[in-house]
This record gives structure tokens, C-alpha cells and sequence, in this order.
């Protein structure tokens, strides 16, 4: 370990116009500086001690021999006991401070939802009070910090696999799991030793893709189905087909898409997931749906009926996004059947779709990134994992024609 100690002054001066002393640990290119309760003027420090015109400065150059001593003993320590520490942990030994493993999970967890929802991040806030209520079900609401080891957390895993939970399921509340404990060490309730989550690993948890994807077949049997019949399903209809055209844009970004968003034959407008940017051009069938709203001319400024009102809450958003979302991905279950589809639809489906049938079509794999905003390619490539069956699956069959 690549580790130096040094006695240091911070580099402004206070409004007395002191100095705060620090003791300076760096460790592999990382730094902290921590405050030692002394203080003096600039020209009264020199390599690490101060000189004669400080104020009892034998007692305080002592004072600082002896920290200094210290800092090398614990690193000492460390390296003897082969911990590759952190610096947040050199601190607490440091400071002879430890950190409260003691902390009540669910006492944290509310912390967490609360400053969530304050700050209008309602889904996340949601996400993180179910795997609460799941978790505390599961070990208790007395449970500690200290308490969650690996061992906790694949008994946990049991428990749901038990109550019906797949590795989609699993794997949600693992990762919230595991966000909150990081968050914890983050703002220093613990330290990461025995971090749980390097033993057990949320990767393991790999969904098994269901085909989500339309063929460009089954697509072709949607676009064309009959719904003179089903009137109350065109909303439904409209969704769906807009999100494929529109570079498969998600139902949130959907619901909140603006009037003001559509300029001079294209749209504008930044995905509430990843703060990507995106700018479509409006190809007809686009524009079809885009008209058929427009006349309806309703008292809003959003394109879609689905917030039916402007100055919502975050609250008042969530629950409006989470009573039409199910009532939509209803309906697409419908249309499915009318359509003579053999799978599931959603609003995800519209998404993976968009991808799939680009691929069949011949579009390369960095352009369909590119076009759903992805920052990775290996991201679009979870999206069109059934094509690269089905793919090689055709390339198989040259073995029986030999």
C-alpha cells in the first residue's frame, strides 16, 4: 500500500487570519485532511513543526510528534493485519471514533425515503419503501447494520424465491439493498468492512429474457389490427405505436412530453432516466397521433392525456403515472389478443421492439444505441439478446444441411 503521512496547513486562513492544522494521509493518489485542534499564523510553521514564535510551541511540536506516531502505528496495523483500508477507516481509528453499527436499518431507510420524496423523486422513493416492507418482513424492524451479512442476505434470497420472486424480483431488492448500505457508508453510520455485498453478488441475478421483443411479423399484425370494434382500446393502441416510432421513448418521458417540445417537425426533449438528451424528426405515423391529440385541443400543455392538468405535485404525478400505466399495459394484453400475438404486451415491449425490429432490419448495433441514448453498447445488446438467439439458432441448421 502506496501510503505517506504529513503534517500540513490549510492552504486559506481563517477570518483571525490562523491556520488550521491538518494531519494529511494519502493513500494510492486519494487524500484527506484531518483537522488536528491547533491553529496558527502562516510564518509560524515550517516543515511540519511550529517555530519559536508560536505560543508554547515545544508542547504543541510534542503534540504533533505524537499524532504524527500515531498515523504510522495504525497504518502499521493495517498492513499487519493485510486490511487494504479505506481512508474513511483510517479516520475512525485516527479519531478513536466509531462509527454506529448499532444504527436500526429501517431508522435509515426512512431517512432515505423521506429526503426522496422531499425532493420529488417519488418512483425512487417507492422503490426504496417496498424492499423496506419486504426486508423488515423478512429480518425485523429491530434489525442493525451489523446484522446483514452475506449469510442474511441469501436466506433473504430464499424467502423470496419462497413467496414467488424470481431473479427480476430478487435482484430489484438486492440492489436497493445495496445502494442503502453504500449510502450509509457514504455518509459514514458504518464503514465497509464486512461489506456484505463483496461475497454476495447481485450479479448472479440475471433475468431470463421472454422474448419481450415484437418480430417485425407481429409488429406488422399490430399496426394493421382492427379496433373499429374496440374503440376504448385505441388510447391503448396510440401509446404503444408512438413510443415504437418514436425511438421507443418510455411511457414517463411520453406522459410528460409538451406541446413546446415539438419544433419545426421534430422533438425535444430529455429522458427523465438518464438526463440524456434527445432530438426526433416526426415521421408521419408519428405525426397521425401527434394530430389526432392536437384537435382535441384540451387546456393542457401536454401532448398526451395522461396529466390532465398543469402545476401537478410530484405525488399527484406518481399516482396519475401509476393508475394509467396499468390501466394501459391492461389494455396492450387486449390488443395482443385481438392482434393474434402470442405474448404479453407492455409498455417495455414497445421499447425492446424498436431495437429488434431496427436489428432485422439491418441497422447497426451502435446506431440503434445511439438512437435509444444508451451510453453503452453493451446496453442495447440486453435488448437484443432473442435476435442473437434466434440468430444463431438459423446458423445451427447449416450443420444439419452438410
Amino acid at each position: 500500500m502506496n501510503t505517506s503521512i504529513k503534517i500540513v496547513l490549510d492552504s486559506r486562513p481563517m477570518s483571525n487570519n490562523l491556520y488550521t492544522v491538518y494531519l494529511r494521509i494519502i493513500k494510492d493518489r486519494k487524500r484527506k485532511n484531518i483537522a488536528l485542534g491547533l491553529k496558527c499564523k502562516k510564518e509560524n510553521f515550517e516543515n511540519e513543526q511550529f517555530l519559536k514564535g508560536h505560543p508554547d510551541y515545544k508542547v504543541e511540536n510534542s503534540l504533533l510528534i505524537s499524532f504524527k506516531a500515531r498515523a504510522n502505528k495504525i497504518i502499521r496495523d493495517f498492513q499487519n493485519e493485510e486490511n487494504n483500508f479505506s481512508l474513511n477507516e483510517f479516520e475512525y481509528k485516527f479519531k478513536n471514533k466509531i462509527p454506529d453499527k448499532s444504527v436500526l436499518v429501517s431508522v435509515f431507510f426512512d431517512e432515505i425515503i423521506d429526503e426522496l420524496t422531499r425532493s420529488g423523486r417519488i418512483g425512487n422513493a417507492k422503490a426504496y419503501k417496498d424492499t423496506k416492507d419486504s426486508f423488515m418482513n423478512f429480518g425485523g424492524k429491530k434489525l442493525k447494520f451489523k446484522d446483514i451479512t452475506s449469510v442474511l442476505l441469501e436466506k433473504y434470497e430464499v424467502s423470496l424465491r419462497e413467496r414467488g420472486n424470481g431473479n427480476g424480483g430478487i435482484s430489484f431488492r438486492m440492489r436497493h439493498l445495496r445502494a442503502l448500505i453504500n449510502k450509509a457508508i457514504k455518509r459514514e453510520v458504518i464503514t465497509k468492512e464486512h461489506y456484505p455485498f463483496e461475497t454476495y453478488k447481485v450479479s448472479k441475478l440475471k433475468s431470463v429474457n421472454n422474448k419481450k421483443a415484437l418480430s417485425i411479423e407481429e409488429f406488422k399484425k399490430l399496426k394493421n389490427v382492427d379496433l373499429s370494434k374496440s374503440p376504448h382500446l385505441l388510447e391503448a393502441y396510440n401509446y404503444f405505436m408512438f413510443s415504437i416510432y418514436a425511438r421507443g421513448i418510455n411511457f414517463v418521458d411520453m406522459m410528460k412530453l409538451k406541446w413546446s417540445d415539438i419544433q419545426g417537425g421534430r422533438i425535444y426533449y430529455i429522458r427523465s432516466k438518464t438526463k440524456a438528451s434527445f432530438n426526433i424528426e416526426i415521421i408521419q405515423p408519428m405525426q397521425d397521433i401527434i394530430d389526432f391529440y392536437k384537435v382535441q385541443k384540451r387546456d393542457t400543455q401536454y401532448v398526451f392525456p395522461i396529466l390532465l392538468q398543469d402545476n401537478l405535485t410530484p405525488v399527484q404525478i406518481a399516482n396519475r403515472k401509476h393508475k394509467v400505466l396499468s390501466r394501459y399495459n391492461s389494455k396492450l394484453k387486449e390488443i395482443g389478443k385481438l392482434a393474434e400475438i402470442d405474448k404479453p404486451l407492455s409498455s417495455y415491449v414497445a421499447r425492446h421492439s424498436f431495437a429488434t425490429i431496427l436489428k432485422y432490419s439491418g441497422t447497426s448495433v451502435s446506431k440503434i444505441s445511439e438512437m435509444m441514448g444508451h451510453s453503452d453498447v453493451q446496453i442495447t445488446m440486453t435488448y437484443l439478446k432473442d435476435f442473437e438467439n434466434e440468430d444463431l439458432d438459423k446458423e445451427m441448421t447449416k450443420l444439419v444441411e452438410l
